[in-house]
């Protein structure tokens, strides 16, 4: 009788009850909304990379149906190029648009995770991602700094970079200063030239004064737009550096947790469907930008010597050495990722690399 009473009082009789509100923690979820800051490498709306990271938050935007919003920041906006790492961790932004050998200071075996020197191609890079269990790796290491990662483009098979002078031999890359990232820049440093990491925006100006006397950046469609070819007269299509070059989606681990399982699952779709859009976007963007460079400017292509290639790959495989017998992390993510080129190499070799050599020798 009591409770009868309360309930009148309070306006919920016997019909007031059945008709009350009664929202549920998963559909209150449901209702929701997110709006994050994402911090990148890349000056604000760079081809492809910055790009990129707008086509990753426009896609998130539109899966979720407005209640996830992602703002897109340049290099230097909210933090430097090269701290993305350091600020999305701290919880500075929700995520970052980077590339993972850029922390090699901070994780060793986070180069893994953006390309290996003479390692596997993009397709094989992705299979290893998605089935070989190179995610769960990269989960687990980089939650021990509080971050989420995810392929979110990749740019295919890089160029060797931009050279002042020719290089006819071994002896030609002696002293030379070089930006190159990552193991591939440890491989540099073993043959005799000195290598330095910067981003992308301060190359030019360094070719121009000399304070480098080489570059890698990425490929024709995104060296055309810095005009690298303005400011170096040699570009070395030699591809070892970097067959494959995953371009990161970090995500605060505090921040990843907050959301509700449906807009993980669409951030992970979406950055499914922006790494599959960027690996197209720079195959047709690439075969564009070299023409306009060999045809328009007159840029010359050169490989590399034999002996600049064999001294590579010897000092890659004696950088990788180093680096296993140095950090566990990096012996175990190596150990999957080298078995994993194992597996795939046979059919590779029998299936694209086959029909690519059959395809030049009948001339098509």
């Amino acid at each position: 009788m009591q409770r009868r009473n309360f309930l009148k009082t309070v306006g919920l009789g016997a019909a007031g009850v059945a008709a009350a509100p009664f929202v549920t923690t998963s559909s209150a979820r449901a209702q929701e909304t997110f709006t994050w800051d994402m911090v990148t490498s890349w000056p604000k709306n760079f081809p492809a990379l910055g790009t990129g990271a707008n086509d990753f938050a426009r896609r998130v935007e539109q899966l979720s149906n407005g209640r996830m919003q992602i703002r897109v920041h340049g290099a230097g906006e909210l933090v430097p190029a090269l701290e993305v790492f350091d600020a999305v961790a701290a919880g500075t932004a929700e995520m970052g648009h980077s590339a993972s050998y850029y922390w090699r200071g901070k994780v060793a075996a986070s180069q893994f995770f953006t390309a290996v020197p003479f390692g596997m191609t993009t397709t094989e890079m992705n299979a290893w991602l998605y089935h070989g269990g190179g995610q769960e790796l990269w989960d687990e290491i980089y939650a021990n700094h509080n971050l989420k990662p995810f392929a979110v483009g990749n740019t295919g098979t890089q160029m060797a970079g931009w050279f002042k002078k020719e290089i006819n031999s071994l002896d030609d890359m002696q002293g030379l200063k070089l930006r190159l990232p990552g193991l591939a820049g440890e491989a540099m440093n073993g043959i005799g030239v000195s290598t330095v990491n910067m981003p992308g925006s301060e190359i030019f100006t360094s070719l121009q004064t000399g304070a480098l006397d080489a570059a890698d950046w990425v490929g024709p469609y995104n060296d055309l737009a810095f005009g690298l070819h303005q400011v170096a007269d040699y570009y070395y299509t030699s591809a070892w550096n970097e067959p494959s070059a995953v371009l990161e989606g970090t995500i605060n681990l505090d921040a990843w947790n907050s959301l509700p399982e449906d807009l993980q699952n669409v951030v992970r779709e979406a950055a499914r469907a922006s790494n599959l859009a960027m690996i197209s976007e720079f195959a047709f963007r690439n075969a564009q930008a070299l023409e306009a460079l060999v045809d328009e400017h007159g840029v010359q292509l050169r490989t590399f010597p034999e002996d600049v290639m064999a001294a590579l790959y010897t000092s890659s495989q004696d950088a990788i050495q180093r680096q296993i017998e140095d950090d566990e992390e990096s012996r175990r993510v190596y150990e999957s990722y080298l078995a994993f080129q194992k597996l795939l190499r046979p059919f590779s070799d029998v299936g694209e690399y086959a029909y690519l050599k059959n395809r030049d020798n009948v001339g098509a």
